[in-house]
């Protein structure tokens, strides 16, 4: 497995962490619990944030290496 499918199965599996981590919230809003329980989605979406970047940088950077290449061989 290389590293961009690496990044695209992180991506996934945050995203479903995070979805969890805010109905946790939401459901955390009908009782009395600490104020730190609304703190839990931001390290996943930290995370999110992280691979969203690199995934949506993925095809410039990709385009970008290739005219460099065709470049350089003529």
């Amino acid at each position: 497995m290389n590293r961009n499918n690496l990044v695209r199965l992180t991506h996934r599996w945050v995203s479903i962490a995070f979805t969890a981590t805010v109905i946790i919230c939401f459901v955390a809003l009908t009782g009395s619990l600490p104020f730190w329980v609304f703190y839990l989605p931001l390290p996943p979406l930290a995370l999110l944030m992280a691979t969203g970047l690199y995934l949506f940088a993925l095809p410039y950077a990709t385009r970008w290496r290739n005219g460099r290449r065709a470049a350089l061989e003529t």
